[in-house]
């Protein structure tokens, strides 16, 4: 998802089985870029956050590459620097539009989904998190006649090793992704029951026997919401809001992951003045099989510990 009125940074907001005492980043936890949609995936001990990217001279946004940070504390971040653009799709528009992507891990490969406003969702492949990426196959992945609406790619795995891929605004799309994770089978799939409030930027997981949607939610402020099914293919039932609508959030984007006994929640969200945005982490409770679910304008789970903080935490070294 995309800001066009400020430049936006991320937050993290931390979700527990139990709540626990656990050390944080002070925010905003990444300084020296202004990011987005951040796509947080764990492999081995690190977490790999691969992030979007507003260059500093935009006005509204300019976004041509995407960011990679890593970390195994949650806490301290070391900065990769661009880990992919839009110059490694050379039949897409270079110009702008490097929008949400999300990176996934098979059989030793690593697959970075991309989407590109007006060009669509296409595939990059590396031997290693951390690149180089390489298109395989010069094209897009999903070829479809709503080519402006395929954004947000969001992969998935379920335990069957069935792949999929969903993506979409403002409708929830979804396509069953074949061993090769750079094709599919079958046809483009429309959710014929939407969720509720279902805007954009999804992101899939599963805990459990439960699989949940998280995403973007009404528009335009966007908040989050989520809801849950016992099948990747539907139907969703809409559970809550994770965070409600807010000015503060023009654009959002969830990311989640389980990491070391715990489960973390990112999102895009910006807390802005006139000239500066700073964010906020938060500390949260998974209540399961369902989260936790309380409304206001800032994310569910907890009241924020640290806001507008200054510390610098990270300055591209670790």
């Amino acid at each position: 998802m995309k800001l066009n009125f400020f430049k936006k940074i991320f937050f993290l907001t931390q979700t527990c089985v139990i709540i626990c005492c656990v050390a944080y980043a002070q925010n905003p936890i990444i300084q020296t870029s202004y990011t987005a949609d951040p796509a947080p995936m764990v492999h081995q001990d690190t977490v790999f956050l691969y992030t979007t990217h507003d260059e500093d001279d935009a006005d509204g946004f300019k976004m041509l590459n995407w960011l990679l940070y890593t970390s195994t504390d949650m806490v301290n971040w070391t900065d990769h620097g661009i880990v992919a653009s839009l110059k490694d799709f050379k039949w897409a528009k270079q110009d702008n539009g490097a929008w949400a992507h999300q990176c996934i891990e098979r059989d030793g490969k690593f697959y970075l989904y991309c989407s590109m406003h007006g060009s669509g969702i296409g595939v990059l492949v590396a031997d290693s998190p951390y690149g180089p990426f390489k298109d395989p196959i010069g094209k897009r992945l999903i070829d479809t006649d709503h080519v402006w609406n395929d954004i947000d790619p969001s992969p998935f795995i379920d335990d069957d090793g069935q792949a999929y891929l969903y993506w979409g605004n403002p409708d929830l799309y979804y396509v069953k992704l074949n061993k090769d994770m750079i094709s599919y089978k079958g046809e483009v799939v429309k959710e014929p029951t939407k969720p509720k409030n279902y805007q954009e930027g999804p992101w899939v997981w599963k805990k459990s026997v439960h699989y949940y949607l998280s995403y973007a939610s009404t528009c335009c402020p966007e908040a989050i919401g989520y809801s849950m099914s016992t099948s990747p293919a539907g139907p969703w039932e809409y559970k809550g809001m994770i965070m409600d609508v807010t000015e503060r959030s023009r654009g959002n984007h969830p990311g989640i992951i389980d990491y070391k006994g715990k489960s973390y929640q990112l999102l895009s969200f910006a807390l802005h003045t006139e000239t500066q945005e700073k964010l906020a982490i938060y500390k949260a409770l998974y209540d399961c099989p369902e989260l936790t679910a309380e409304y206001g304008d800032t994310p569910l789970f907890a009241r924020p510990y640290a806001m507008f903080a200054e510390q610098i935490m990270i300055d591209g070294k670790t």
